[in-house]
């Protein structure tokens, strides 16, 4: 799809891998040549030779994320655009991601491309999550890309999870936890404990208890326009909250976690050599023996 060129380009890079940092100082250089804007995310004291800026800069000027990472890396930079629809390029510097679906040696072809407005993307639904708490205020509020995850600790007793969709019943979960999904999370936590793989264009939620005590307790999707309340009814002493693996927080008797589907959308700039079935067959290795 043709759109207007883009002239303002934010790097991701993630922070803790050398050749992440390698390419993002070669690739600022590559994008200032060009006449562009370039800025970096200002998290360590590395010259990129591009300004370094807080994510609140970031954020406002670029018109174009490019994230040099994993998966990981991806949902932190869609974190950090808080809702504002700015397309995100994944550039994974290791094995192919689920979502970083374009390989280091296509770059820079893909990314000549991009910039001239010649690309498409794939909407991803987030959802929203509140944590209530008596009756005040939220005491956490966030997105997450992936999933909202509740798990006990590693030695603390089951716990009992009050699931409701829209008011209705789901059921009382006696589990290690229980994850609540996007399609995008569908092949990442979830996955593990049997979840079903939902394809990432699709709006809908998937619900998998962990490890449950009662075997028939499956996991099920449900639509995305119905709000999931989640309440811890036992007192365990060691229950997490947890947004997409990277924040979360301990519960507490009686908390109440609210999970609704997102106005916001991530954008991700599709690789136009790969469909999803072939990531799925690259990373699950279907159809090999």
């Amino acid at each position: 799809m043709s759109r207007t060129p883009l002239r303002r380009v934010g790097i991701v890079p993630r922070m803790s891998h050398p050749a992440a940092l390698k390419t993002a100082r070669e690739l600022a250089a590559w994008l200032v040549e060009r006449g562009l804007e370039v800025f970096v995310e200002a998290v360590s004291d590395e010259d990129f030779g591009a300004p370094a800026v807080p994510a609140s800069e970031l954020k406002e000027k670029s018109e174009l994320l490019v994230v040099l990472g994993g998966d990981g890396t991806l949902i932190h930079a869609a974190t950090l655009l808080e809702g504002k629809p700015t397309p995100i390029l994944g550039v994974n510097m290791g094995s192919l991601g689920f979502m970083t679906e374009v390989p280091l040696p296509e770059l820079y072809p893909m990314l000549e491309s991009v910039l001239e407005g010649d690309y498409t993307v794939d909407e991803r639904m987030k959802l929203d999550v509140h944590l209530h708490r008596g009756g005040g205020p939220p005491l956490v509020q966030g997105q997450v890309l992936n999933d909202v995850v509740i798990s006990k600790g590693a030695l603390a007793r089951i716990a009992d999870l009050e699931a409701t969709l829209d008011g209705s019943l789901v059921t009382l979960y006696k589990a290690d936890g229980i994850i609540v999904a996007t399609p995008t999370g569908s092949t990442a936590y979830s996955l593990s404990a049997d979840g079903p793989i939902v394809y990432p264009s699709l709006d809908a939620v998937v619900i998998s208890p962990i490890c449950p005590h009662t075997l028939t307790q499956r996991p099920i999707v449900v639509p995305p326009d119905r709000p999931i309340h989640v309440e811890l009814k036992s007192d365990n002493g060691e229950v997490y909250l947890t947004l997409d693996g990277q924040s979360g927080m301990a519960l507490e008797r009686g908390d109440r976690v609210e999970i609704r589907r997102s106005a916001d959308r991530v954008f991700l700039v599709r690789n136009p050599r790969l469909d999803y079935f072939s990531i799925l067959r690259a990373k699950l290795r279907w159809g090999e023996r």
